[in-house]
């Protein structure tokens, strides 16, 4: 039978070169994802895109998901 872990028992068997890696890629994705955002807020064509689509909302020029996905 499988046995259930709870976070705190993973993190405690990580050896020290898996928490390196864990920590590693854990700051490279998020560094990733602040210079996509910073490279999109640049955008002049992103920020119009943006304000584009709450003018809409706020007009209520708006589709229900449950509409979109017959749900």
């Amino acid at each position: 039978m499988e046995q259930h872990l709870s976070p705190q028992q993973h993190i405690n068997e990580l050896t020290i070169g898996e928490l390196k890696t864990l920590i590693s890629e854990t700051v490279k994705e998020t560094m990733e994802e602040v210079i996509e955002n910073m490279e999109a807020l640049s955008s002049p064509s992103f920020l119009s895109a943006v304000n584009e689509a709450r003018e809409e909302y706020k007009a209520g020029k708006t589709t229900k998901l449950e509409d979109m996905f017959n749900v």
